[in-house]
Formats: C-alpha cells, sequence, structure tokens
C-alpha cells in the first residue's frame, strides 16, 4: 500500500502526450501503413492499473497508443467510500456506469447514478466522483474527447484538489478487481438464448397438437 500511495498519480504526470505528432511526407504513406498494421483490439488483462489507493484507472486508448487522435477511453475503479480529484476541463465526458453506485458533484450540484446509468460531465465544468456504498466498489467506462479540444488549442484545465494518497474510511487494502485469464461470461446473453430456445420449443410443441 505504501509503494502505491507515493507513486505518481496519472493526473500528475509531467510527460503525458496529449496529442501525438504525425509526420512524414505529403500523402502520409507510412503513417497510413503504420497504423494499418497496428492490432484494433487492446486486451484488458495486459493493461494494468494505475493510481489508488481510492480510485484506480486503465487506459485503453489514448493518443500515445498509436490508434486515435481524438479519444482517450479509460476505465475507473473506485474503492468502497472513494473520493476522486476535483478538477475541470474544457472538454465533456461521458461516464457509463458498468456497476455500483455513486455520485457526481457538478460545479456544486450532486448527481446520484447506479448501474446502467450514464452520467455526462459538460464542457467546463468543476467535477468529482464519489462512491456512495461503504463497502462494494464501483467501476465505469469514460470517453473523453479531450484530445480533440487540446489539438484545436483549448488548453484550460484545472486541478482544484488531487486524488487523495490514503484510503478511504472503509476502504483499507482495497485491490482493484482485474478481468479473468480466460474472459467474462456473458450471462445475460446466454439467458436470452436459453430463454429463446425455450420459447421456441413451447412454440413447435403447441403447434404440433
Amino acid at each position: 500500500m505504501e509503494k502505491a500511495e507515493s507513486k505518481e498519480h496519472y493526473s500528475e504526470k509531467k510527460d503525458r502526450i496529449f496529442v501525438r505528432s504525425i509526420q512524414g511526407e505529403y500523402n502520409l504513406t507510412e503513417e497510413l501503413k503504420r497504423l494499418r498494421s497496428l492490432p484494433r483490439v487492446r486486451r484488458g488483462v495486459e493493461i494494468e492499473y494505475n493510481d489508488g489507493p481510492q480510485v484506480f484507472g486503465k487506459h485503453y486508448l489514448e493518443p500515445k497508443h498509436g490508434l486515435g487522435q481524438t479519444l482517450h477511453i479509460h476505465l475507473q475503479e473506485y474503492a468502497p467510500g472513494a473520493t476522486s480529484q476535483k478538477h475541470g476541463h474544457v472538454n465533456e465526458a461521458v461516464f457509463y456506469i458498468l456497476d455500483g453506485e455513486g455520485a457526481e458533484e457538478h460545479d456544486g450540484v450532486r448527481y446520484e447514478w447506479e448501474a446502467g446509468d450514464v452520467a455526462i460531465v459538460h464542457n467546463n465544468c468543476v467535477h468529482q466522483h464519489f462512491n456512495r456504498s461503504p463497502d462494494k466498489p464501483a467501476r465505469a467506462l469514460i470517453f473523453k474527447t479531450k484530445p480533440m479540444y487540446l489539438f484545436m488549442n483549448m488548453l484550460f484545465q484545472r486541478s482544484i484538489s488531487k486524488h487523495l494518497r490514503v484510503p478511504s474510511a472503509t476502504g483499507e487494502g482495497y485491490v482493484p478487481r482485474g478481468e479473468p485469464a480466460d474472459g467474462f461470461r456473458h450471462d445475460l446473453y446466454e439467458d436470452h438464448d436459453h430463454a429463446h430456445h425455450t420459447h421456441e420449443h413451447a412454440h413447435e410443441h403447441t403447434h404440433g397438437r
């Protein structure tokens, strides 16, 4: 835990690549070759979490990966009772809530959310995220257009308060959940297929009489 607390947080890095350089001849043939040669799937099990001990992150797509220039997509996992940094930026962001229950504070107004919801951070909004549960984690997948905004010189962003370097009152020792090595079971779709099969079987049985 002490090692995680002393590590530089992602939001405080001094060498982040916000927009990647594209260089070459006018037709950018080599850049196109490079782009088309890259894998189109990034495996979650191969991407490590950073930050903590209250808010943990996995960054799936950034300009530095060389796969795209306009989007920053990442996962955030909130330990039980967690509070995020408080900050503001010009770009919008969309949080799809994968599980748990939490809340946002946007320019002093509180909005509560739970699994299946979408939380939207508007332009120029000072915001902060909270896990409302004292004993269960929460998780969100985040889509941001930050690279595109910064490319257009809309550069303003500021931290009001940093990520906390100590655990929440109920999150001592929390470790973010990893993806299983053999992948996720999509129970929702399995249940749907089973129900569909059962319905077809009953339909055939009824009409066969």
